[in-house]
C-alpha cells in the first residue's frame, strides 16, 4: 500500500529548503499531486506550524495516507481526491499551495485548472509553488530534459515540458506576481508566484 519514489529522496531537502523561505510562517497549505505521500510526511515535519493537506486522484490516496500514519505528525491531515481535469468546488481556503512534478505530467488544461483553484482558494499574498523542469526562450534545454520531455510524450502525448513563457502568462492573467525562479538539482526550477488579493 505504501509506495516509495527514489526521486522523492533525492529532491525533498532541497525543496524544503526553498520552502522555508517562501511559505508563510503558519497557515494551512495544499499539496496539489502528492504521489506517494513522501513529501508530505517529510515536509510536514520539518513545518510544524503549517498544517499540510496532501491531496491526489484516487488511486494514489491510500499511499499518502500510509505514510502520514507512519509519520505520526500531528500536522499532517489525511489526504483528499482532486482531480484537476475534475471538478473541484468544495475546496476549503489555503495560504499556499505547493505543486511538485505535475505541471508536466498533466494535460495543459488540468494546468490552466491548477490556476483557477489556487485564484479561488489562496488567501491575499498567498503563495504558489512549483517544482520541475521548463523550457525557456533564452537558453537551450538540458539533454537530459530533451530525453525525459521525449519519454513523457511517448507515454501520454498531453504530457510533456511546458514552455516557462506560457506558464508565466497564465500565473499573470490568473492574478498571480512571480515570487521567484530558482535553478534546483538535475536541471529542475522552483518557481513561486504571490497571489495579490483573494477571492471574494
Amino acid at each position: 500500500m505504501k509506495r516509495f519514489a527514489q526521486a522523492c529522496n533525492r529532491n525533498q531537502a532541497p525543496i524544503l529548503a526553498v520552502l522555508k523561505e517562501v511559505l508563510p510562517d503558519r497557515g494551512k497549505v495544499l499539496e496539489i499531486g502528492s504521489g506517494t505521500g513522501q513529501h508530505a510526511a517529510y515536509f510536514s515535519q520539518f513545518l510544524p506550524n503549517l498544517t499540510w493537506q496532501p491531496s491526489d486522484l484516487a488511486d494514489a490516496l491510500p499511499s499518502i495516507e500510509a505514510w502520514r500514519k507512519e509519520s505520526c505528525a500531528p500536522n499532517l491531515n489525511s489526504p483528499i481526491m482532486i482531480d484537476l481535469l475534475g471538478n473541484n468546488e468544495d475546496l476549503s481556503r489555503v495560504d499556499a499551495i505547493v505543486c511538485i512534478n505535475i505541471v508536466h505530467i498533466v494535460a495543459w488544461t488540468g494546468v490552466e485548472r491548477l490556476f483557477s483553484i489556487a485564484a479561488n482558494i489562496l488567501e491575499s499574498k498567498g503563495v504558489l509553488y512549483f517544482y520541475g523542469p521548463y523550457r525557456y526562450p533564452d537558453r537551450t534545454l538540458e539533454p537530459s530534459n530533451v530525453a525525459f520531455d521525449r519519454w513523457l510524450k511517448e507515454h501520454n502525448p498531453v504530457s510533456g515540458i511546458r514552455d516557462y513563457a506560457a506558464v508565466e502568462s497564465l500565473a499573470e492573467s490568473s492574478g498571480f506576481t512571480l515570487g521567484g525562479d530558482r535553478s534546483m538539482p538535475s536541471n529542475n526550477r522552483s518557481i513561486w508566484w504571490v497571489r495579490q488579493t483573494a477571492a471574494q
